[in-house]
C-alpha cells in the first residue's frame, strides 16, 4: 500500500493534521480500534486561548512558564499561545459550537472569536477557557472525525496496529501493520505519529485502553529522540468508587477515617469543577489545599495531586460543592452534564454530596522531541500532540493546554513538506501472525506487572531506592517478554507478532524510557517529586 501521507492515530492533532494534508496528497489514517476512541474524544475541560478582551499573551504566558516550573520552551510556549485565538476561530469555522453567550458567534475589532463563554482551570490567572458543557473534546472529535470522513483524499483504516517503522538510515520510508489479523506494509513520503498518551503504562489512570504508548516505543526503536520522559502529570481528581458498604455512608454527615476505597477510577472528574468553585475535603471534613499553595484549589496539577496523595493516607479525600449557595448549585446539572449523569450513576448527586477522589497517571509532558513544525531527528517522520515534546508544558502542563497545543502544532506542521515524486521501496523479512492463546495469557501478565511497578516505583512520589528497584524489575520483565515471544536481541519485532506481543512491548519500552529518564533528574521539578 502506497499513500503520501501516513497518519498513525485519530485525535485531534492527528485528524487535524489530515485535513491540512489531503490539500498537498493522499492522506491514510490507521487508528487501533474506531476513529472516534481516543484520548481527545474524553477530554472534559476544555481549550485555552486568549480571548477576552482583557486577557492578555503575556498573562497565558506566564501561567503556562509558571505551571511548568519555568522548564519549558518559552519559545514554543510564545507560538502556541499567539496562535491561540487562530485555532478556536478555525475550529468554530469546521462547525465546533462551543457555549456562548448569544446564539450567533461575532468577532471582535481585533478579529478574536467573540462572545463565548469562558470557565477558569487550576494554574491559570484568568478565565479564558472555551468549553461545551463538560464534554469539549467529544464535540472537537466529533466535528473532526465528519470533516475527515467527508474528505475525498482521505483513507481511514479502522482495528489497525501499527507495529514499526520502516527505515533505512536515517529515512523513515512508511510503517508495518497489523489490518485483518495479516502483516502488511504502508509506504509513505511522510510518516506523522500522533498516537496520543502513555497511561495504561499505570495501574491507574484516566486514559482510555488505547494510550500504550505506541508511537513513543516505535519512535524509540527507529531511533528517534525523546525528552522530558519523567514527567509525567498526575490528574489529582478521579473518581474514585465507594465499595458498597461505603456507599451507603457516604452521604451522611459522619464518616469514618478509615473509610476505604476501590482503588479503580471510573473517570476523570475535570478541572473544570474547581474553576467553578469546588473545594477539597479531607476525610475530617475539613479543606486542605491552604496548607499546600496559596492558590488552593486553583492550584497547578502537580500541586493538588501531591497534596491528595498525602491526605490520601489519613483517609479518603472529596471533591465538594456543598458550600456555595443553593442556586449556584442548581446550575450544576446543565453545566456538567456528563460528570452529573456519571456520578448519578453511582447515587451520588452533585449539588449535595460528597465525591470521592484519588489522583491518577493523566498525561504525557515529554515524549519525542520535535521543532515547532513537528520534524523528529529522522527524515520524513514527524510527531505532535500528546506523544511529542515541543517544550512546551515544561516540567508540568497548565491545563486545558493539551487541545491548543496538538491543534496549534498540527496545523504548522506542513509549512516544509512536500510529497515526493517517487517512494523507494525496501525489502522486507517474512514476519507472521501468531493466535496462540498462551502467548496471549502470558503477556497479559507482564503487562499488569508492568503497571503495577511503574505506579509503586515511578509514581507520584518517587525515590532513588524506588527508581532503582523498578528499572531493574522492568528489565527483567522485558528478558522475559522476549524469550516467550521469541523477540531478537536487537528489539526488531521480527517473529511471531500478534497484538497483545507488541502492545506489552511497547508499554514496557515506555516504562523503561520513563524510569531511566526520572532517575537521570536527581532533584524534583513539577510533576517529577523526588524524596531522597
Amino acid at each position: 500500500m502506497q499513500t503520501n501521507f501516513l497518519v498513525i492515530g485519530s485525535g485531534i492533532a492527528g485528524l487535524n493534521f489530515a485535513l491540512h494534508a489531503a490539500t498537498k496528497g493522499h492522506v491514510t489514517i490507521i487508528t487501533k480500534k474506531r476513529i472516534a476512541e481516543t484520548a481527545t474524544n474524553k477530554a472534559q475541560g476544555g481549550i485555552a486561548a486568549v480571548i477576552d478582551e482583557k486577557d492578555k499573551f503575556a498573562e497565558h504566558i506566564k501561567d503556562t512558564m509558571k505551571a511548568g516550573a519555568f522548564h519549558n520552551n518559552k519559545k514554543a510556549v510564545k507560538f502556541m499561545v499567539e496562535k491561540g485565538p487562530e485555532a478556536i476561530t478555525r475550529l468554530i469555522e469546521l462547525g465546533v459550537e462551543f457555549e456562548k453567550e448569544q446564539n450567533t458567534i461575532g468577532k471582535n475589532a481585533s478579529g478574536k472569536p467573540g462572545k463565548l463563554l469562558l470557565t477558569r482551570e487550576g494554574g491559570h490567572s484568568s478565565r479564558r477557557i472555551a468549553y461545551k458543557g463538560d464534554y469539549t473534546g467529544q464535540e472537537i472529535e466529533s466535528i473532526l472525525v465528519k470533516r475527515v470522513k467527508e474528505h475525498p483524499n482521505i483513507d481511514i483504516l479502522e482495528n489497525t496496529f501499527a507495529v514499526d517503522l520502516i527505515r533505512k538510515g536515517n529515512t523513515v520510508y512508511g510503517a508495518k501493520i497489523i489490518r485483518n489479523n495479516k502483516i502488511d506494509v504502508v509506504f509513505a513520503d511522510a510518516v506523522i505519529l500522533a498516537t496520543g498518551g502513555i497511561g495504561q503504562v499505570y495501574k491507574y489512570t484516566t486514559n482510555p485502553s488505547i494510550s500504550t504508548g505506541d508511537g513513543i516505543a516505535i519512535a524509540i526503536r527507529a531511533g528517534a529522540r525523546v525528552k522530558d520522559m519523567e514527567f509525567i502529570q498526575f490528574h489529582p481528581t478521579a473518581f474514585a468508587t465507594p465499595d458498597n458498604d461505603t456507599q451507603k455512608k457516604l452521604n451522611k454527615k459522619t464518616r469514618s477515617n478509615n473509610t476505604k476505597l476501590n482503588s479503580e477510577p471510573k473517570f476523570l472528574l475535570s478541572e473544570a469543577l474547581r474553576g467553578e468553585g469546588a473545594i477539597l475535603l479531607n476525610s475530617k471534613g475539613e479543606r486542605f489545599m491552604h496548607k499546600y499553595s496559596d492558590l488552593k484549589e486553583l492550584a497547578p496539577r502537580d500541586l493538588v495531586a501531591r497534596a491528595n496523595y498525602a491526605e490520601l493516607k489519613n483517609g479518603p479525600v472529596y471533591l465538594s460543592f456543598k458550600h456555595l449557595p443553593l442556586n449556584d448549585r442548581k446550575k450544576l446539572p446543565k453545566r456538567f452534564p456528563t460528570i452529573t449523569k456519571n456520578l448519578k450513576a453511582h447515587h451520588l448527586d452533585i449539588t449535595k454530596d460528597l465525591i470521592p477522589i484519588v489522583p491518577v497517571a493523566h498525561y504525557l509532558c515529554g515524549g519525542i522531541k520535535t521543532d515547532l513544525n513537528g520534524r523528529t531527528n529522522l527524515k520524513n517522520l514527524y510527531a505532535f500532540g500528546e506523544t511529542a515534546y515541543t517544550g512546551v508544558h515544561g516540567a508540568n502542563r497548565l491545563a486545558s493546554n493539551s487541545l491548543l497545543e496538538a491543534f496549534v502544532f498540527s496545523n504548522q506542521v506542513l509549512k516544509d513538506l512536500k510529497p515526493h515524486k517517487k517512494l523507494t521501496l525496501i525489502n522486507l523479512p517474512h514476519e507472521k501472525i501468531t493466535n496462540d492463546k498462551n502467548l496471549v495469557r502470558k503477556t497479559a501478565k507482564i503487562k499488569e506487572e508492568i503497571k503495577k511497578t511503574m505506579w509503586e516505583k515511578c509514581g507520584i512520589i518517587r525515590t532513588k531506592k524506588d527508581l532503582k528497584e523498578g528499572l531493574e524489575k522492568l528489565k527483567t520483565l522485558q528478558k522475559e517478554l522476549k524469550q516467550i515471544c521469541n523477540f531478537p536481541e536487537n528489539n526488531a519485532l521480527v517473529t511471531h507478532l500478534n497484538r497483545d506481543s507488541i502492545e506489552t512491548a511497547n508499554i514496557l519500552e515506555t516504562a523503561i524510557s520513563i524510569t531511566k529518564s526520572a532517575l537521570k533528574r536527581k532533584k524534583s521539578l513539577g510533576c517529577h517529586f523526588i524524596t531522597k
